[in-house]
């Protein structure tokens, strides 16, 4: 149990370390692969805050792809069970109201930045 916890604090680290890096050292630290994992090109808050958004949004279709995969696959294989075809039924059109969701939730963040952000 106690393995596991390190194992998970050392993963955490190994993801959040290079963005803080990267973000806190700014032109101090050379970047030997520029744009590889995330490059910044408007360091003002509006900037960060439309980078941040992107990532979530992007992270959201993810999952929301996955959860439409995963309801096609239980309504497939429901095999005649009409509670686990109900189930994948219900995910699969859950999952694709989420990524209409977050679709057009992209293209209101887009319009209103083009619109309203941009100087």
């Amino acid at each position: 149990m106690k393995t596991n916890k390190i194992v998970q604090f050392i993963l955490l680290l190994a993801l959040f370390v290079p963005m803080v890096t990267l973000a806190v050292g700014g032109e101090d630290l050379a970047n030997p692969a520029p744009g590889f994992f995330f490059s910044l090109t408007d360091n003002s808050f509006k900037g960060i805050l439309l980078f941040i958004i992107s990532q979530v949004l992007s992270v959201a279709g993810i999952i929301a792809v996955v959860f439409v995969i995963w309801g096609g696959y239980q309504y497939v294989m429901s095999g005649g069970n009409e509670e686990m075809a109900e189930k994948g039924k219900k995910t699969l059109i859950n999952a694709i109201i989420g990524v209409v969701i977050i679709v057009l939730s992209w293209v209101i963040i887009a319009s209103v930045s083009k619109m309203f952000l941009d100087s």
